[in-house]
């Protein structure tokens, strides 16, 4: 199969991005043909980005990246189109190239941006759903959600709001990946169309055996940032009665101030590794007891619980979202309350005195990964829904339609060129903030 894999890269590479590469990576080894159309927000270095966004104009419909897929398509005229992230540069207008030639279009959910303005359903350090489901995201922009900006919060607000209108989300996607049933839920009580949301989670090369000890350090891995909760383990940390090591894998806007946090008792028990490469990663889970997660949102598919599981670690993960739903209570892990330093603390002492038990649950998720996150398994459900999106794509764009896709296209830009929508959405947040 031929694929164009379409992907807006972040500052700092993430989670998405390792997503993307791993799944170029896996498709390349099963023969098919891999075109990539890819922005970076890199471009936006020291050009002021958050002025940028501001204007809105190019976020909504990006006419460069319109005519680079295009140009791609006439070229390599590909079998399907796979988008991973569009914001801010890529734009949903690639969307309208892949309709002009008559691609499908497979999108990947990695975060909440098609329902929420921050992508993230979290505000002030709690979960948010405000904007989930309504016709305007002016609570999102009211609160500027998106980097704390008003302005750069109206510009992703009005992107939702002009591809809402012209019914983009219903008519210029074949196929959405939600990484969760959890996920899934909470789109389609967005207003993304069910029939065309599937389920695939992330999924890991396993390089590692089966550990045969259960470990003798607890480990975090992840971007060091708010909603992950780190500072978490700190908390907790102060209130355990035993002197537990700990090891913490990342970078992040919190890196800092928890270097600075760590104390001579801390530095006792807590080990900052910044960033690490997969096989340090891979090293230090071969000999944890288990991994905490201890995130604050609605996480997406978190990469670390996959390798964990790949080599049979257990984890401890925040009840919240798809976490309490990929990691099973008392059987691949335990949870614990979100956001609750004292439960965190008393499930890690738990897994600490339990040694047994703990490995028994490292064994069953290794069982797991095997029956749902190996590669190949990932590779046969990417196919089936390429495979779907393809026969939805016939039955939502027949020949006879594509001639339109142009005339609609420019009907977009020239919408967008007006600027009538970010101007609505600026509006409506004047009149709603009034109540906030």
């Amino acid at each position: 199969m031929k694929v164009l894999v379409v992907h807006n890269s972040y500052w700092l590479p993430g989670g998405e991005d390792v997503v993307v590469e791993a799944e170029v990576r896996l498709m390349a080894q099963n023969g098919d043909m891999v075109i990539r159309y890819q922005r970076s927000n890199n471009e936006l270095r020291g050009n002021g980005a958050l002025e940028w966004l501001a204007t809105g104009g190019a976020a909504v419909w990006s006419r460069s990246s319109f005519q680079g897929v295009r140009k791609i398509l006439r070229e390599e005229r590909p079998d399907i189109a796979h988008f991973h992230n569009t914001f801010p540069l890529i734009s949903p207008a690639a969307y309208s190239a892949c309709a002009e030639l008559g691609v499908p279009v497979v999108q990947s959910l990695h975060n909440y941006r098609l329902i929420c303005p921050g992508g993230q359903l979290l505000r002030d350090g709690q979960t948010c759903e405000d904007c989930v489901g309504k016709e305007s995201a002016w609570r999102g922009v009211v609160h500027g959600c998106y980097r704390s900006s008003r302005g750069a919060s109206a510009a992703v607000a009005a992107m939702l709001a002009v591809h809402r209108g012209l019914g983009t989300w219903q008519q210029r996607v074949s196929m959405y990946i939600a990484l969760s049933e959890f996920a899934r839920s909470k789109f389609i009580e967005g207003g993304l169309p069910a029939d065309r949301i599937a389920v695939k989670p992330n999924f890991a090369q396993c390089n590692v055996e089966d550990k045969t000890e259960p470990g003798n350090y607890l480990l975090y891995v992840g971007r060091l940032s708010h909603e992950k909760g780190p500072h978490l383990l700190f908390e907790a940390w102060r209130n355990l009665k035993a002197l537990l090591p700990l090891h913490i894998v990342g970078d992040g806007p919190l890196a800092q101030e928890m270097n600075e946090q760590l104390n001579d008792s801390l530095k006792e028990r807590i080990r900052m590794h910044g960033r690490c490469s997969p096989e340090q990663v891979a090293s230090l889970m071969a000999g944890a007891r288990c991994l905490l997660v201890p995130s604050l949102w609605y996480e997406g598919f978190p990469m670390s619980v996959v390798e964990a599981f790949s080599c049979g670690l257990p984890v401890l993960a925040s009840r919240i979202g798809s976490l309490a739903e990929i990691v099973r209570d008392g059987v691949t892990g335990l949870h614990f309350e979100a956001g609750n330093r004292d439960d965190l603390a008393a499930k890690v002492e738990w897994a600490w005195t339990h040694p047994q038990q703990m490995a028994e649950m490292g064994r069953n998720a290794r069982k797991e990964f095997e029956t749902k996150y190996s590669a190949q398994q990932n590779y046969a459900m990417l196919m089936e829904i390429y495979e779907r999106a393809m026969a939805m794509n016939a039955k939502t764009f027949p020949a006879h339609a594509n001639s339109r896709a142009m005339e609609k296209s420019e009907e977009a830009h020239a919408l967008v060129g007006s600027t009538s929508q970010l101007g609505a959405v600026r509006s409506t947040v004047g009149k709603g903030s009034k109540g906030t």
